[in-house]
């Protein structure tokens, strides 16, 4: 059995390095707490990690691991501002009569229930194409990659799905639909 290195954080570096680490995060965010758990949360994956008397620099491999949780906390943050900024723009809309209108909320019930039918009526590839693209805002590169099938294959699934729901709520309403 190979006799494997002693864990290289030693209590004194394990100090250093925290303080390390900490300072590095706390310069690149603009919250002390979020600087502390994500600290926490680089020397958390240390311990887990199952390789760590491998680690030739430890300092190094810390360090990386901080970045990559910076990373993630930047990503978390853009989505949380993004989300923020469309909500408020939301409560800030005025409520319109048509909103409050009994007869409109039926409209846009009825609206909905024949959107289900129809999307019901189609083949469940062109309809999972359909629901990726415009609803999860999917390219059609990523759904041909989810569904295992070329991206033209995707157009054409869109394509078809488009022109199935058109032709039957023209169908069912004449020519009302806007082209």
């Amino acid at each position: 059995m190979p006799r494997l290195k002693p864990d290289p954080l030693s209590a004194d570096a394990f100090r250093g390095f925290y303080a390390d680490i900490l300072h590095y995060l706390r310069k690149r965010t603009d919250n002390a707490s979020d600087a502390a758990d994500m600290t926490q949360d680089v020397f958390t994956q240390w311990l887990d990690y199952r390789d760590r008397a491998k680690v030739e620099q430890p300092r190094a491999f810390l360090f990386q691991m901080a970045r990559n949780l910076l990373r993630d906390h930047w990503r978390k943050q853009k989505v949380r501002h993004i989300v923020h900024n469309e909500q408020a723009e939301r409560d800030a809309e005025p409520v319109t009569d048509e909103q409050n209108d009994p007869m409109a909320a039926a409209q846009r019930t009825q609206r909905l229930e024949q959107l289900k039918e129809v999307l019901a009526e189609l083949s469940p590839r062109r309809r999972e194409a359909l629901m990726l693209h415009r609803f999860e805002g999917l390219s059609q590169a990523q759904i041909a990659e989810r569904m295992g099938v070329s991206i033209s294959m995707v157009e054409k699934h869109i394509a078809f799905a488009l022109l199935h729901c058109k032709q039957r709520l023209q169908r069912e309403h004449g020519k009302e639909q806007p082209e």
